[in-house]
């Protein structure tokens, strides 16, 4: 059974900084892309930030130089780390796992800046 388990959302004030993380299990982790998306209340998901099986990666605009995604295939989880945070960041953030036609999400973890 695969299973991908976002944990780390919490409430920041503006400025601040989360890590976000993902655990995956079920999966031959290594082979996965990883990305990271958000949807915001009344929005679309949008994709926030993606890590390649070989550990390339690529922003949103609106994230990069505030944002990093990283993998410890080890551990099989990956990483978000969020700094300089806004409102408009404020989201439920899920990760998702690719690989040829698969394709699995987790649950998501809500993160919300405000002062």
């Amino acid at each position: 059974q695969v299973q991908l388990v976002e944990s780390g959302g919490a409430l920041v004030q503006p400025g601040g900084s989360l890590r976000l993380s993902c655990a995956a299990s079920g999966i031959i982790f290594r082979f996965y892309g990883i990305s990271w998306y958000r949807q915001a209340p009344g929005k679309q998901r949008e994709l926030v930030a993606t890590i390649s099986s070989g550990g390339s990666t690529n922003y949103a605009d609106s994230v990069k130089g505030r944002f990093t995604i990283s993998r410890d295939n080890a551990k099989s989880t990956v990483y978000l780390q969020m700094n300089s945070l806004k409102p408009e960041d404020t989201a439920v953030y899920y990760c998702n796992a690719f690989f040829s036609a698969l394709s699995y999400w987790g649950q998501g973890t809500q993160v919300t800046v405000s002062s």
